[in-house]
């Protein structure tokens, strides 16, 4: 998994932030009809841009609710999804949950269309009636977030923590380095120096990928960090997680 149980995202360098608007759990519907969590966060200001947040492996997990509403304070409408809905519902769920079998579950094109029915919610009055919409995910989630810029959804870029780029076997058609080349938007890559599944040839490669594809892009390493380094609790980090919140506010247009 991407984060300890009592991991938290680390807090916005801001002052004087727009403040939140309302938060709590929703329930959405795909297209496709299926129901799945959420929860959303809406900042006070109209029409600020908005953030679908797809997390790691565990789903829904707090360290996403928090992070919806650490967006919000920072002006930014945010809403974090739960994959699961196909396989586990909209149920409650204790620090049990046996998220790995139902990671197992998801598909990309599942993942892509609760994906698209969050984009319609942010752009929504209900969700805070965003014009620019953005995604950003974390690990297992990273690597879903970058390949949103290839599913239609119309949005103004992608960010991924520690989503792995290449291929994981020679059947990896997923990968983010085989798909750049049908990205439609602006990407935002952010990785750990010390990262043990991501190297950085991955990540070279990934950005050959798209300069070869002409899509804008900034992959970012932070030396002496490991995957999962985004996590209020690592103070030796703080300048690497200080530095990945004023990139994600700049790329969305909330520079700090």
């Amino acid at each position: 998994m991407c984060f300890e149980p009592t991991a938290r995202p680390p807090l916005p360098p801001i002052s004087g932030g727009a403040g939140v608007e309302a938060a709590g759990d929703v329930v959405l519907r795909a297209a496709d009809g299926n129901l799945f969590l959420a929860h959303t966060a809406t900042t006070a200001e109209p029409g600020a841009p908005g953030m679908v947040i797809l997390p790691d492996v565990r789903g829904l997990h707090p360290f996403y609710r928090d992070l919806s509403e650490r967006f919000a304070q920072a002006g930014v409408n945010a809403i974090a999804l739960d994959f699961f809905g196909r396989t586990a519902g909209t149920g409650d769920r204790d620090g049990d949950f046996p998220f790995m079998e139902h990671v197992e579950q998801t598909t990309p094109d599942g993942v892509a269309t609760d994906t698209a029915a969050v984009v319609a919610h942010l752009r929504s009055p209900a969700g805070g009636g965003s014009e620019r919409v953005y995604t950003v995910g974390f690990c297992f989630g990273g690597r879903h977030s970058f390949n949103q810029a290839a599913r239609g959804h119309g949005l103004h870029g992608v960010i991924g923590f520690y989503g792995v780029p290449q291929r994981r076997s020679a059947e990896d058609t997923n990968a983010p380095v085989v798909l750049a080349s049908t990205y439609a938007c602006k990407v935002l890559g952010l990785f750990g120096g010390d990262d043990l599944v991501i190297a950085k040839e991955h990540i070279d490669a990934f950005r050959s990928a798209l300069d070869d594809a002409k899509v804008e892009n900034t992959l970012v390493t932070y030396e002496n960090s490991p995957h999962s380094f985004f996590d209020r609790s690592f103070d030796e980090h703080k300048e690497a997680c200080d530095d990945a919140w004023r990139r994600m506010l700049a790329f969305v247009g909330r520079a700090l």
